[in-house]
């Protein structure tokens, strides 16, 4: 059985490179461009593991978060959080609301990334 991947990105072309390289690797994959849209998308498809953009239009990722986290059907699924190098102290805070960790987009290819969630997964 495959495991299931949301990945919530409002920039379309990094959604569909990361979407690219996780369906290459046998995952099952999900996506959405908002948290309005993850939050259905992740009801519906009870994934293993959530990449979360923090900077996305109608729901940011901090609230999506918050949303996740108080949803005992999702309180314990895991979420990364994606964001660029100069967001640190939106990644801390990100963590300090429940997020698992963080990935950081700018720094790493799809392949690398890719290769993080199989060792969070511990694949």
């Amino acid at each position: 059985m495959a495991i299931k991947i949301v990945l919530v990105e409002d920039e379309q072309f990094l959604l569909e490179m990361y979407k690219m390289k996780f369906t290459a690797d046998g995952y099952e994959v999900y996506t959405a461009s908002n948290g309005v849209e993850a939050l259905k998308v992740i009801a519906e498809s009870k994934p293993d593991i959530v990449l979360l953009d923090l900077v996305m239009p109608k729901m940011d990722g901090y609230e999506t978060l918050k949303h996740l986290r108080a949803d005992a059907a999702t309180a314990k699924l895991k979420v990364y959080l994606l964001s660029n190098l100069g967001q640190t102290g939106e990644i801390d805070r990100g963590v300090k609301e429940g997020a698992n960790g963080y990935f950081v987009k700018s720094s790493m290819t799809p392949s690398q990334l890719s290769a993080e969630v199989k060792k969070v997964l511990g694949q």
